[in-house]
Formats: structure tokens, C-alpha cells, sequence
């Protein structure tokens, strides 16, 4: 069972915490300024995603991105999680136990992915890979390292906006507890409903969005 913390007692949860990004060298070493083309290119995605955890359990669901600030983590059937992003805030749904966390968007460092016109130059940098094909940027907020590091990997495809492809990102946070996710059938620059990122409140009487 995953585990959520209070907003006022911890910080933002593994996986969403802070941001490392990956990318394939091509014929020159790709740049910060490559990754930043390629998050202005993506006004949305829409993929399924596998999480695998430091026990090696894996669970699986479907993302959708849209830009700016949205974002739906939703979770295979048998797992009563659900997290999303409504532009403003990230919010943490736990059916099992009626639970409801949110957290500022733009006090995390998603927030990058979700808004591509913050400068990664302020946060981000170029870090030694042991795959040839790999650049790595590391990306935290310098503030708050207690949020941990995530590593996203981008492949190189010609059919990609800026020629990129997410497949996915590997998070740890401050007590060394690794998350991975994967992605496949990743779809970008596709029609994506607001109503996406709606959620059904599980407190009584508590508030729609």
C-alpha cells in the first residue's frame, strides 16, 4: 500500500518531488536548452504508465498532461489512489481512507514540467552518465532538498516534439526509498478534456473539483 504523508507535516511524495532529466546524445551533446524546447513543445500527453517501487511491487495506470499545470495520475482499478493537478494545486485522493492532500504547484518542482516557461538554467544541471547515449540533468529545488531527486529519461525520436521522447523517470528521496516509473504509448499534442482533471471528493459534504 503506498503511503501518504500531511502537507503540514512532510514533504511533497517520492515520485512528484523534484526533477532530473535525462536525454540520448544525438550527433552533439543535447543541451538544457534542448530539454526546455522540448517541454514548449508539449501543450499535452496522454500515456500508460507502470510504478514499481523499492519492494519491486509494480502497479500500473494512465497519465494525461495538459499544459499549463494539469496533470492526472489514475491508477489501476484495485489501487484507490488518484492524483491530480487542476493548475493551481496537486492533490492527493486516497478513496480508502477518504484523504485528501494538496500541495501548491508551483512550491514543487513538477512544477517545471508543467509550466515549460520556468528558465531550468536556475535549477537544473548537466551530470556524468554512464550510458554514452544518455545526457543526464539534474534538476532539485535548492531550498527544500529534503524533496528529493527524480531522473526522467528521454529517447531520441525524429516523430517526437523537439525530437524527444519521455519514457519515463526514477525517483529517491531523502532516505535513499526509490520509485520508477515507466511510460508506453506515449501520445502528444492530443485533445485532452478539462473535465480530465476533475475528482470525485471522498470527504462528506467536502467540496467538487
Amino acid at each position: 500500500m503506498m503511503e501518504f504523508t500531511k502537507m503540514t507535516k512532510s514533504p511533497l511524495p517520492l515520485f512528484l518531488s523534484a526533477l532530473v532529466i535525462s536525454l540520448p546524445v544525438s550527433v552533439q551533446a543535447a543541451t538544457l536548452a534542448d530539454v526546455q524546447n522540448h517541454l514548449r513543445a508539449v501543450t499535452s500527453m496522454t500515456a500508460d504508465f507502470a510504478q514499481t517501487d523499492r519492494s519491486g511491487k509494480t502497479i500500473s495506470g494512465a497519465l494525461s498532461l495538459k499544459r499549463p499545470g494539469k496533470v492526472r495520475f489514475q491508477y489501476q482499478p484495485n489501487v484507490p489512489i488518484l492524483i491530480v493537478g487542476d493548475g493551481s494545486a496537486l492533490t492527493f485522493i486516497d478513496y480508502s481512507v477518504k484523504q485528501v492532500q494538496r500541495w501548491p504547484i508551483g512550491n514543487t518542482p513538477l512544477g517545471v514540467l508543467l509550466d515549460p516557461r520556468k528558465n531550468l538554467s536556475g535549477f537544473a544541471r548537466l551530470i556524468p552518465s554512464t550510458n554514452s547515449r544518455l545526457i543526464l540533468v539534474e534538476a532539485r529545488d535548492p531550498k527544500h532538498p529534503e524533496y528529493g531527486t527524480i531522473t526522467m529519461t528521454f529517447t531520441q525520436r525524429g516523430d517526437a516534439p523537439a525530437g524527444l521522447l519521455l519514457e519515463g523517470w526514477t525517483a529517491l528521496d531523502s532516505q535513499n526509498n526509490r520509485t520508477t516509473i515507466r511510460l508506453s504509448n506515449q501520445r502528444f499534442n492530443v485533445p485532452i478534456s478539462d473535465r480530465t482533471f476533475f475528482w470525485r471528493d471522498p470527504r462528506p459534504k467536502g467540496p467538487r473539483r
